[in-house]
């Protein structure tokens, strides 16, 4: 093994976590924006409101991207052990 490949995979391990974690990141990122936006406006600064609301959207955008989820991760699992003839040469 090259250091190239070893970056290159590990380039490709990160940019993987980064694309199944965007969407509950960007959920979280505008529920927040909202809230905190809604909060300025009414003068409320109660801390369980900013909370709970992306909890509530990070678990529902998990349940809708659960499956888009899984198969990327598989799919990328899936060739990782495939080329493992080719990782050790």
């Amino acid at each position: 093994m090259t250091p190239e490949f070893i970056i290159e995979f590990a380039k490709e391990a990160i940019m993987m976590t980064l694309m199944i974690s965007m969407p509950m990141l960007m959920l979280g990122l505008i529920v927040g924006l909202i809230v905190s936006v809604f909060q300025a406006v009414t003068s409320i600064q109660e801390m369980t409101l900013s909370f709970v609301p992306k909890i509530i959207a990070v678990f529902a955008g998990l349940l809708f991207f659960a499956p888009w989820m899984l198969e990327t991760f598989t799919e990328y699992t899936r060739r990782i052990i495939e080329n493992i003839p080719l990782y050790i040469k």
